[in-house]
Formats: structure tokens, sequence, C-alpha cells
């Protein structure tokens, strides 16, 4: 059996067996109100979260609140509106004032809103020390992807990993951010995997049409090509893959959920994905010229 029919066998197995609920790889803590410690919820943290992509640090704050920190927010920086609920004290003032200032016309508790600021658009303001981990580098695997062919930016920084295909490039957090190398360079190879589908690489149904929306169809089915194509990178590179794959195929099984619950669709995905780790090894013959024509993502 070659290293990509083991990886699939022993997925597909984790899959049928049954797996536990998937988790993020990496540290990245919940958008919290550096001045008093809550963190922010419902509307608000989606905000936040969307919003700290960009930023290594999950505190935010007022520009009142930096003032009051001896610091200030930097100019140009454009904050996130924040809501939150007050009640009205007695002989406060009408509704119309209330609307005013911000709020929703009603009778008891009012909506409002500030703007908040991540700490890092602040200068002299200093948040609480995040845990930062030791990341040791493994050479075959920085070979591969330093010699991917025509391999798009990938950018370090912020808490989520995603990529981009009408930019073209990858974002992951910072490489100390993972909780072992393997789930940083598993990352990679996932992000690395949707890039190959870019109109300049593969260019494969799903990245280069614009046909997909989160948890539909086209999306789950792109989903299951990366996480297949990083357990075929890792897997050809020697990476030990045993402290992942849990943890891959309990995301596998949130797609192949949306995939009406058909495990052996992951055979299909693989087919798929067997393109795109040849292509991240380098070793396969498809280039763009090769490639069928599509629009450009």
């Amino acid at each position: 059996m070659t290293v990509y029919e083991v990886m699939t066998k022993r997925i597909v197995e984790m899959l049928e067996s049954g797996t536990a609920p998937w988790r993020k790889p990496w540290v990245a803590g919940g958008p919290r109100n550096l001045v008093s410690g809550k963190a922010y919820r419902g509307l608000n943290a989606l905000l936040l979260t969307a919003a700290g992509a960009r930023y290594s640090s999950s505190y935010w704050l007022t520009f009142k609140q930096a003032l009051d920190k001896g610091g200030n927010v930097r100019k140009g920086e454009k904050g996130m509106p924040v809501v939150f609920w007050r009640f009205p004290e007695p002989g406060a003032g009408n509704d119309d004032q209330a609307a005013e200032e911000g709020g929703s016309r009603g009778r008891g508790p009012i909506m409002k809103y500030s703007t908040a600021f991540n700490v890092e658009q602040c200068d002299g303001v200093e948040a609480p020390k995040q845990e930062v981990r030791t990341f040791n580098p493994i050479d075959e695997v920085e070979r591969i992807l330093s010699e991917m062919p025509n391999c798009p930016p990938i950018r370090h920084g912020g808490s989520q990993a995603f990529y981009v295909p009408s930019l073209d490039y990858v974002q992951l957090p910072s490489r100390e951010a993972f909780l072992s190398p393997e789930y940083y360079y598993y990352t990679a190879a996932h992000e690395l995997g949707h890039a190959t589908g870019h109109s300049s690489r593969l260019a494969r149904p799903g990245i280069t049409d614009g046909a997909m929306a989160f948890g539909n169809h086209a999306y789950s089915t792109e989903e299951l090509v990366a996480e297949m194509t990083a357990a075929f990178v890792c897997g050809a590179a020697g990476l030990d893959t045993s402290s992942v794959l849990d943890n891959s195929a309990a995301y596998l099984a949130s797609w192949i959920k949306v995939l009406k619950g058909d495990s052996r669709l992951v055979v299909t995905a693989a087919s798929a994905a067997q393109k795109a780790a040849d292509y991240i090894l380098g070793t396969a013959a498809a280039t763009a010229a090769e490639a069928p024509s599509a629009a450009a993502a």
C-alpha cells in the first residue's frame, strides 16, 4: 500500500469507530476586556474574534480605558463596535435622550454601544503576557514547504488559520501558538491543500468557481480534500501523525455529517487530495498550464 492508501485507510477506520469532538490545535483565548478581565460574549465575541484574526493578543479595551491605563489608541486605528445593556436610573432622562446617546428606545434596560480596540492598536498599554511555547522546526517538513512549487505567501499572526483564494495567501497563527510542531505543520499543509485549488495551480472546482459558502456541499467537500492533503503530506514527510489524527478525523466527521454521513466520501476526496499532495511535494506533473481552465478565484 502507498502512503496515501495507508493514511486513507486509517482515517476511514477512525471515522467508522467514532471520534471525539474536534478542537483547534493552537492556543487562542477568546476576546477579553483588558480592564475587567471578563470574556466578551454573544455577538461581541463573534465580532471581536473575527476582527482579532490579525492580532496575537486577545485583549481589547475602549478609547477611554486606554487613556486611563496611561496610553492611547494610535492615530488612524479603527475599532470594533461592542454592545452592552444598561438599566436607566430613575429620572435619568427619556427614551429620546437614551437613543441619542447610542441606546435603543423602549422601557427597561437600554442597549448601548462603544468601540473596542485591540491592545496591539495602542501605545503605552501593557497586556498580560500570553503563554509562549518553544517551537522546534522539523527539517524535512520545512524543506517541503519551502520547495512547494508556486507556493502562496504564508503569513503568521492572529488566532485563525485560513486560505484566501481571491488574494492567494495562507494565514496561520504564530508557530509558537500551536500545541506541537506536528499540529503546526498539519495545519499549514491543510491550508496549502486549499491553495492547490487556485487557478494558477490545479484549478480545482470549489476554489476557482466561487461556489463555496460556509457549510454547503462544495465547502464541505473542499474541507475533506484539504484535510486528506494534510494527512498525505505529513505522512510522506515521515511526520508522526499519531497525535493529530484523532483531531483530524473528528474534523472530517463534522463535514461528513453535512455530506449525509458517508465516511466513504473520504475515499472520493482522497483522489483530489492525492493530486494536491503531489503538487505540494513537488512530485506532480501537473502545472498551471496543464490544469483545466477555470475562472480566477
